[in-house]
């Protein structure tokens, strides 16, 4: 059983351009549409709608995570990178996302920072939910460039 749930409706504009209305009224109207030949790139395509999905929601888990002792990480910066390949039936679909996150702030000056690192991806709804049908991928670096998680575990 659901414990919540929301719509969202999409108006063709043209060709492969939409126009998503979500349910919340102050979340402003946003332009899809597919990257050439078959779109003109008037805004972003479901698959770059995805991988910011999956992004934001790392960030805003890993946010929560490092809060909750109370760091302050910011400004978080988050870099998506997908693989799109064929699979058996020679269709496109999205292989594999990697997820790199970078704190603001050294790891050094984070408190309980293993304990956070450990837990944070568990929080992300549309993580977990997609891993399910491809690979997704995490790094996180310090505001050093020092790699402080990847893949799973911490560095």
């Amino acid at each position: 059983m659901a414990e919540e749930s929301f719509s969202i409706e999409l108006e063709q504009q043209q060709d492969y351009r939409f126009l998503v209305r979500f349910d919340d009224p102050q979340v402003a109207p946003l332009v899809t549409d597919e990257t050439p030949p078959l779109g003109g790139s008037a805004g972003p395509n479901p698959a770059r709608l995805l991988a910011t999905a999956v992004a934001n929601c790392l960030a805003a888990s890993l946010l929560f995570a490092l809060r909750k002792f109370r760091n302050a990480p910011e400004p978080l910066h988050a870099r998506a990178t997908v693989e799109i390949g064929r699979n058996a039936e020679r269709r496109l679909r999205i292989q594999r996302i990697g997820v790199d996150l970078r704190l603001g702030t050294s790891g050094e000056e984070m408190k309980m920072l293993e304990r956070a690192l450990a837990q944070f991806e568990e929080f992300c709804v549309v993580t977990e939910s997609v891993r399910g049908g491809l690979a997704v991928d995490v790094s996180v670096h310090d505001a050093q460039g020092r790699l402080i998680k990847a893949a799973g575990v911490a560095a």
